[in-house]
């Protein structure tokens, strides 16, 4: 097979670009027999994908990077369906592409759908981004030979907005092998050092919008601090563009973090909590229990599905659920805590990225 796949996504540090960036090299490394056309494009920041083409390339994978900026891809794919990838890459039998934009082409077309955020909460989107998805979604809708949805959770989604359930195939996520504990306790310290982070900690992971209800956090993590004044609640991750939170002398804003880094602080952390109200998937989550660091997070959408009989759940709209189950960590027995770090870790391994890219090139396999 001639297997194209859209890899613009990987410049945005996202999950997206997680996904995007770990499915292409485990499918390399899994199919030695097929062939791989890697397609992009960006104005400022090209040199990201010619690096991570450069990387794969070989006999078999080959890449191209345009200038066409994501703007400009939406508008000659979605909009006037013209600039086919067959013109670069000639003899296609599949192409793969990302949640962002649908291409024209002869080959079987194969999608991954993430999420539906932009219908479920607009206001965590701009009006622009709401329409790319929406024609996006569209032209899914109509053309694509498969989807991928990330969880049985974004499957419903899709069914409940009327795609053929019999397109649609559920293949999950994995966390990047980066995340794994760190017990290098030099490293942690220095991580720990670098952010200021001086005491015991909790650790959350999120962008300043709405949808990862990070209001309700501090409003929970402040009740839990007037019987541990000394603990400290730090949030990575870009800000976001919704509500904006104010830093706090116990509450940390550190904006983005390498993935190094990320590893390190989920490993020190005395848990995660992620009480997003809505997830196509919750790579977070996963990314934690991979660490072996405890975890508590929503009762909604796939959350479950990632921290299966592990996670302790909330109701995310109830700020005092939040508050009473991370009071039950804090009051945990170090042996409780030891049980749960084990079961996190075993429940992580249950994810990979080679049962990821096995499924996915099952799918295209299908199709020819």
């Amino acid at each position: 097979m001639n297997i194209g796949i859209d890899i613009s996504q990987i410049i945005y540090q996202t999950g997206v670009s997680r996904y995007t960036e770990q499915l292409v090299k485990h499918l390399i490394k899994l199919d030695t027999q097929d062939k791989f056309f890697l397609f992009s494009g960006s104005l400022r920041q090209k040199q990201i994908l010619t690096s991570f083409i450069k990387q794969l390339s070989s006999k078999r994978v080959g890449g191209v990077v345009t200038s066409l900026s994501p703007h400009l891809i939406d508008f000659f794919w979605n909009r006037l369906g013209i600039l086919s990838p067959d013109k670069q890459f000639p003899d296609l039998d599949i192409f793969h592409t990302s949640n962002w934009a649908f291409p024209s082409t002869q080959a079987k077309l194969v999608t991954t759908i993430h999420d539906l955020t932009f219908l479920k909460f607009p206001d965590s989107h701009t009006s622009y981004l709401r329409a790319v998805h929406k024609r996006h979604l569209k032209k899914v809708k109509k053309h694509a030979d498969a989807i991928i949805a990330v969880s049985q959770s974004t499957k419903k989604d899709l069914i409940d907005y009327g795609f053929d359930a019999s397109k649609i195939k559920v293949v999950y996520e994995a966390a990047s092998p980066i995340f794994k504990p760190q017990t290098n306790l030099t490293k942690i310290k220095a991580v720990k050092e670098k952010y200021n982070i001086k005491n015991k900690y909790i650790l959350s992971v999120g962008t300043q919008e709405p949808r990862k209800n990070l209001h309700r956090l501090i409003k929970a993590f402040s009740l839990l601090t007037e019987q541990n004044p000394k603990l400290q609640l730090v949030i990575v991750g870009k800000f976001g563009w919704g509500d904006q939170i104010r830093p706090r002398s116990n509450v940390k804003l550190l904006g983005f973090v390498s993935d190094e880094d990320l590893a390190l602080l989920y490993s020190a952390a005395k848990f995660f909590v992620y009480p997003s109200l809505y997830e196509g998937f919750g790579l977070p989550v996963l990314e934690a229990m991979a660490c072996g660091c405890p975890v508590i997070t929503s009762n909604t959408s796939s959350l479950p599905e990632v921290g299966g009989s592990v996670a302790l759940y909330v109701n995310p709209k109830k700020t005092h659920d939040i508050f009473k189950a991370m009071q039950m960590l804090i009051k945990a027995s170090p042996s409780k805590l030891k049980t749960i770090k084990q079961k996190s870790l075993d429940k992580a391994k249950q994810f990979s990225w080679h049962k990821t890219a096995k499924q996915t090139l099952k799918i295209y396999k299908t199709l020819c």
